[in-house]
């Protein structure tokens, strides 16, 4: 290879807004100088890229990605709620169908799943992630490793998986997207380094730096994660690729004076490919000219991501069938498991004397809020390339199961105000809809005034983060969290409402009772001085002086339609050795006659290496659970070992 051959394989280019390559683009692309492209789909367009590459003296096919996050054109729930779900299996399932229908239109590699680690509910892309706790986002990057690669990701439903973003970046201080990180290298290893490296052991083939700095060195030249922990010590080899322009951002980062010594730095610091910016291509060559790169550091970039492209087969097989496209996309199978699975993701987090779930013969039943009603609005940031028209809206789903057609009947409904809340002018209509009815489902902000009404209501959340919502905590009779909840989101979302589905989703992040107590997490280090778990009592000097210490609700909790008793731990061995396995047993008991689903979480205490000592092991519904058994470990193991803290059953 031409050391511009080699410069080219690095580049990644980026397609038009509307899914197209730019003209500008056409050559480098047959003169072989560019190694992928991202934002370009359709078994059309992506086959006419591999013709295109096979112009080029070396032939090298191009790697097509795009961001397929939660679905691409059938649409799942975001990632935070499919975590929800507690269901890893479901979680897999979502992934592989996303995975099927990319690769049907000629995608290879998507920028997904993110393993970001999360504390603070603030952060913008933290319906990305899996929510707070360790070892759940550890099962849960797997997982989704398992749906998106398979066993073969050079399998005709499959695509090469990206672990983003690496490290640290869901640690943005206040919550800020892009801000930096600080941490003790303690932190780092035992929070946010876990999911990355149960990325690394479920086979994943690509890797994505974070636009943040880590402790003062921006991810894109960090050298301690790149090159000693990601390819010395985890022995990762496959590919890493830069976020979009973070190389030339690192001149904003002032680690840089300009592109040229911004170039050096990154790929120095042990990264492959660099993501639309063009500063390798322009300036590798003097660099390497005046001894500031080596020509062996581009040589294993290159290696690296033609090793890949191996693996994905695409030498021999670089062209997509296109008559898959239209038998894949948004298929009957997908849109039914995308209906089944989404309902398993909604969190009940009150339901005062069982006003959920709503009778089908409740009389006039109204829906208010703009959310409940707006197609579009229902997608979110990363919503593949779903066609908006077919998304079931709240109010579709729930028309359809009670079978009316019009809103002049049974069902009402009234907008209230938009999903921004920016016009509250029509705040009365709604007020006047919801007087009218027998029952109110209410997805706005004007419930107080609905409250007003004293009609009976259930307060649907369409979110997607945690919120401080101690106003409906109190005084709303049932609340439901649904989140940005995909393609078949109304049907769900009525499922669960009228009782065909019983709701068994658990939180996977604490919701704060008010901003200031963020972060607020279940597996904060004691103090001296710390709460008393059997009685909840504080120390004078560790307490909020105005709100409780604890969230408003905590991580892991969910309510159901059932009642579903947790009893009777027994550890089969009260005292064990390091290296010996610790086995429980507990009952779970169904108190009432109806089928149900409960997910039983085990809390004990997590560590790097097991030390000898006395252990809690507390069993229950959510992080609070009461259930104790106490285990003795009787020496200290100092081998490393991965031990978890919260474990779904």
């Amino acid at each position: 290879m031409t050391l511009a051959e080699k410069l080219g394989q690095l580049q990644q280019l980026s397609g038009t807004w509307y899914g197209e390559v730019a003209d500008y683009d056409i050559p480098p692309i047959k003169q072989g100088l560019a190694g992928s492209i991202l934002n370009v789909h359709g078994a059309a367009r992506t086959n006419q890229i591999q013709r295109w590459a096979l112009e080029s003296r070396l032939k090298i096919p191009v790697l097509i990605a795009v961001d397929v996050i939660h679905g691409f054109r059938t649409l799942f729930p975001i990632p935070l709620d499919e975590t929800a779900s507690w269901d890893l299996e479901a979680v897999e399932q979502a992934a592989a169908i996303a995975a099927a229908e990319a690769r049907s239109v000629g995608i290879h590699w998507t920028f997904a799943p993110m393993f970001d680690v999360m504390r603070d509910p603030r952060w913008s892309r933290i319906v990305e992630g899996s929510g707070e706790d360790v070892h759940l986002g550890n099962l849960m990057a797997k997982a989704r490793i398992r749906g998106f690669q398979g066993t073969d990701y050079s399998a005709p439903d499959r695509v090469l998986a990206c672990a983003k973003h690496f490290a640290a970046y869901g640690a943005a201080e206040a919550g800020r997207d892009y801000n930096g990180a600080d941490m003790s290298e303690r932190r780092l290893r035992e929070i946010y380094l876990p999911p990355f490296k149960a990325a690394v052991d479920a086979g994943v083939g690509s890797f994505m730096t974070a636009f943040n700095d880590l402790s003062g060195v921006p991810a894109t030249d960090n050298k301690f994660l790149l090159t000693k922990v990601l390819r010395d010590e985890w022995k990762f080899d496959g590919l890493v690729v830069y976020d979009w322009d973070a190389v030339y951002e690192l001149i904003n980062h002032q680690y840089a004076t300009n592109k040229s010594e911004a170039a050096m730095h990154a790929v120095n610091a042990g990264t492959d490919m660099e993501m639309n910016s063009r500063t390798y291509v322009t300036h590798g060559a003097q660099l390497i000219q005046s001894g500031k790169v080596s020509t062996g550091t581009v040589n294993t970039a290159v290696r690296n991501i033609v090793r890949i492209k191996f693996r994905l087969e695409l030498f021999d097989n670089s062209f997509t069938d296109e008559t898959l496209e239209s038998q894949t996309l948004f298929k009957e199978k997908f849109v039914a498991a995308a209906r089944n699975i989404t309902a398993r993701t909604m969190v009940l987090l009150k339901n005062e004397n069982n006003l959920l779930p709503v009778s089908t013969t409740i009389g006039k039943l109204a829906v208010i809020g703009g959310l409940a009603a707006d197609k579009y609005e229902t997608t979110d940031h990363w919503p593949g390339d779903v066609h908006w028209q077919n998304f079931v809206t709240m109010l579709d789903g729930i028309m359809t199961k009670l079978g009316v057609t019009s809103t002049n009947g049974q069902v009402t409904y009234a907008e209230g105000c938009d999903a921004y809340c920016s016009n509250t002018l029509t705040f009365d209509n709604a007020v006047r809809v919801a007087r009218a009815a027998d029952f109110v489902v209410v997805a706005v902000e004007l419930v107080q005034r609905v409250h007003k009404t004293g009609k009976p209501y259930a307060v649907v959340l369409v979110n997607g983060r945690p919120m401080t919502i101690e106003w409906l905590a109190e005084n709303a009779l049932a609340i439901l969290v649904t989140w940005r909840s995909g393609s078949m989101g109304g049907h769900a979302v009525a499922d669960v409402l009228f009782g065909d589905v019983n709701p068994s989703g658990k939180l996977p992040m604490s919701f704060p009772r008010n901003v200031g107590q963020i972060p607020v997490h279940y597996d904060h280090k004691n103090t001296g001085r710390p709460i008393d778990k059997a009685s909840g009592s504080l120390t004078e000097r560790y307490r909020y002086l105005n709100t409780p210490n604890s969230p408003l609700y905590p991580f892991g909790f969910g309510l159901s339609y059932r009642t579903f008793v947790v009893e009777h731990l027994q550890l089969y061995v009260p005292t064990v050795a390091a290296d010996q396995d610790v086995r429980l047993a507990v009952t779970v008991r169904n108190a009432e006659q109806r089928d149900g689903q409960e997910v039983v979480q085990v809390h004990d205490d997590w560590r790097w290496k097991v030390e000898a000592g006395v252990f809690e092991i507390y069993v229950g519904g959510n992080s609070d659970a009461s259930l104790k058994a106490t285990l003795t470990v009787a020496n200290t193991l100092r081998e490393p070992v991965e031990h978890p803290a919260a474990s779904p059953a």
